[in-house]
């Protein structure tokens, strides 16, 4: 190569440097692993509202992944779905299937109300092996008054629903007589939200864990009856974590260690919301979590960099990235999470549902591959070739690169259709 050549190509790499970044939307084509296929996706994975989402694998029942948000649009507006299900065979191409708490005779969206002037927000759906039900806890939110907030659960027969609350009394004798679980009156916890049931992984038990920002609040989490409807006989409460939400808490059988997961930051404030997850980890369900330079999640200065494992990108295309979901396993054993964040492409309208993949360091630390949301084209998860993927490539589940509109209540597909296949391809 001569030195003509290399000026060229010098000038070319710096006007990139100053140009706008372009994603090149070109489907990717590598080596397909032998017995599995591998979906490309490109993040958000679900591109109209869909703030605090929690991800549920139901393939042993139903054969589908769900996913639960808070909403699907913009608060009190007549199109917007509280807590609308979404279902997927793959976790890239999600359709809407649903109000989770069902509709009335005029097709309104029901929703519980046993705490006046409150929203509900951040599900997180279960499945009750005991008794054969579905169980989805949520957070009887209140904006403007934290310490009327409260965590609590309905069930229902089917993951689509429709969840019910007031009959949970009649399925356990310890409930609350809305199926309310902690309130600050019961526990002292002022801003009670973001409930998430925990299973000790080595025991079995049931633990909520919840809470929030504010004064006399933090992350807490106290044992549940066994079927997990209730405040077990005697138990009391235990603080996780200073001025933190969204959490979960994963157990890794490798390491033996408990990771818990949780947000810090600015929630919504579209472009300049500076939400992030960060993670401790403890040899017991119930702490003390430390992270990664040894500083406990009880401390101020838990939060930094190092204890940090996704944040918002250089450049803002993502903001606001956090409240995750739980960590999916496909079935090359690859671990997944899910996560909202405000996007650029649809102008920050709203917290879209983005997924990336989970990997474990050599000491035991669980990071993103990187340390922000994936923009390009990206090898997702790998599926069995005989198993419930196959459905990836039709023309119902075809994932779509280019910026969409904002769905609500009708949001069908979510992905909508396009000119790839969300299935990546053999090589030729």
């Amino acid at each position: 190569m001569n030195t003509r050549v290399y000026i060229s190509l010098a000038a070319l790499l710096l006007l990139a440097s100053c140009a706008e970044k372009i994603i090149d939307e070109r489907p990717i084509k590598t080596n397909t692993d032998v017995g599995f296929t591998t979906v490309v996706y490109q993040n958000p994975v679900i591109r109209n509202n869909c703030p605090d989402p929690s991800v549920f694998d139901d393939r042993a029942r139903s054969g589908y992944f769900y996913a639960i948000s808070t909403q699907n649009g913009t608060s009190d507006t007549e199109s917007v779905v509280y807590m609308p299900i979404y279902r997927s065979k793959d976790m890239v191409n999600w359709e809407f299937v649903g109000n989770a708490f069902g509709v009335d005779a005029s097709g309104k969206g029901l929703r519980p109300q046993w705490v006046p002037d409150t929203r509900i927000w951040a599900p997180d759906m279960e499945y009750d092996e005991i008794n054969n039900r579905y169980c989805l806890y949520y957070a009887e939110g209140h904006w403007d008054t934290p310490s009327l907030s409260a965590v609590g659960v309905a069930v229902s027969d089917s993951p689509t629903g429709p969840y019910t609350w007031e009959n949970v009394p009649e399925l356990n004798e310890l409930a609350n007589p809305h199926g309310m679980l902690v309130d600050y009156k019961s526990q002292g916890v002022t801003n009670s939200i973001d409930g998430n049931l925990i299973r000790d992984a080595v025991t079995g038990e049931k633990y909520l864990f919840w809470g929030s920002f504010g004064a006399k609040s933090g992350v807490w989490a106290i044992k549940l009856t066994d079927d997990g409807l209730a405040i077990a006989p005697g138990a009391t409460k235990t603080q996780i974590a200073y001025s933190m939400e969204g959490t979960y808490v994963h157990y890794n059988p490798k390491t033996r260690f408990y990771y818990c997961f949780g947000s810090k930051g600015s929630c919504c404030a579209g472009a300049a919301s500076t939400y992030h997850i960060v993670v401790g980890r403890s040899e017991n369900i119930l702490g003390p979590y430390l992270g990664r330079d040894g500083k406990r999640m009880l401390d101020m200065s838990f939060d930094n960099a190092k204890n940090t494992i996704m944040s918002n990108p250089e450049g803002n295309y993502f903001a606001g990235t956090g409240h995750n979901a739980e960590i999916i396993t496909d079935d090359a054993g690859q671990n997944w999470m899910f996560y909202h964040a405000y996007w650029q492409g649809n102008n920050y309208n709203g917290r879209c549902m983005n997924m990336d993949q989970i990997v474990w360091t050599d000491d035991g630390w669980p990071s993103f591959t990187t340390a922000h949301p994936t923009e390009v084209k990206t090898m997702g998860p790998k599926w069995n070739k005989t198993g419930q993927s196959e459905e990836s490539g039709t023309e119902e589940s075809k994932a779509d690169a280019q910026p969409l509109s904002v769905p609500t209540k009708d949001c069908g597909d979510c992905r909508n259709t396009s000119q790839w296949d969300g299935v990546m391809p053999e090589d030729e």
